[in-house]
């Protein structure tokens, strides 16, 4: 929908569009976005390179404007969790994650929680990952096994059926998941199974390691590739952050080896990559992929050491 105001310094025409704000001839992709604000009847974007938008006089249409930016953003924002399964309830509540809290909208899935503020923080806490999810008042701890602890609750009614269901869904999601990975079988020098996400037990990946490295054999729909590896932590570590990032990004293998350069021409992989901190690490170890041909098997021994 179209909208008349304030940006920029001028008055011009406002397009709140599905990935990102039109004002006048600039576009603002949501993939820029850091913080929307709303203050006193405006509404102040804090973009991720440090500049602020304010939008001002948008008279009566102002909070048709301020719901659906917001609402645009959080959708752009699932788009790029990857999260795209049809959700089991939809709330609005408090959320709590390390280094910042507030108000914003709690989804629940069959496989994870999402949590959507009206920052670049957005999150999606895959459910196969948490060791705990425990209910105390209003408030519904997520206890990873890292140790990381998110928070969400004081959705009104909607705070124990929230909690009831996602409890059981996170019971559900670890049993089939365990059960699909049992069935994995590894071929030398390949010895680790994991998948990407539960729902697709068809996907999946494996995990060769040699001194201070790493192999890892993507099994999806594309062409097959070996990506490499380098790491300066214990094997288990990085074993748990590849688990990670492997189930947050999906079958996207790409966000993992695009360049910087690359990345930045594509908007939702950017937001991706803020968004998963598992994802940023693997990119961080990353040394390079095999390609699969006559001296696949070659190359790969001599890069495990083997």
């Amino acid at each position: 929908m179209k909208y008349s105001g304030q940006a920029l310094g001028r008055d011009c025409e406002l397009s709140v569009e599905k990935e990102g704000l039109r004002i006048g001839k600039r576009f603002l992709d949501y993939a820029d976005f850091k913080t929307i604000r709303p203050i006193n009847h405006r509404v102040f974007v804090d973009t991720l390179s440090g500049e602020v938008v304010e939008i001002s006089m948008l008279g009566f249409s102002y909070d048709g404007f301020l719901e659906e930016l917001t609402n645009c953003f959080s959708d752009r924002s699932m788009e790029a969790l990857f999260a795209d399964e049809e959700p089991v309830m939809r709330c609005e509540g408090e959320y709590r994650l390390p280094g910042e809290q507030g108000r914003g909208t709690v989804i629940l899935l069959p496989d994870a929680i999402c949590i959507l503020p009206m920052t670049a923080r957005a999150i999606r806490i895959p459910l196969c990952f948490t060791v705990e999810i425990s209910l105390d008042g209003y408030l519904l701890h997520i206890t990873m096994r890292s140790g990381t602890v998110y928070t969400v609750g004081r959705m009104g009614y909607d705070t124990m059926p929230f909690a009831e269901r996602a409890q059981k869904a996170a019971d559900l999601t670890k049993k089939k998941r365990a059960a699909a990975i049992s069935k994995l079988k590894p071929v030398p020098p390949f010895t680790h199974c994991g998948l990407f996400r539960t729902e697709q037990p068809e996907l999946y990946w494996t995990a060769a390691f040699g001194k201070g490295c790493c192999a890892v054999e993507l099994f999806t729909d594309d062409d097959a590739a070996t990506y490499l590896y380098r790491f300066d932590e214990s094997e288990e570590e990085f074993l748990r952050n590849v688990d990670e990032a492997m189930e947050a990004m999906g079958v996207h293998r790409e966000i993992i080896y695009l360049t910087d350069e690359q990345l930045s021409e594509k908007p939702l992989y950017r937001m991706s990559v803020m968004r998963s901190e598992a994802v940023r690490y693997l990119r961080s170890k990353s040394c390079g992929r095999l390609i699969h041909n006559a001296t696949h098997e070659q190359r790969l021994k001599e890069f495990l050491g083997c």
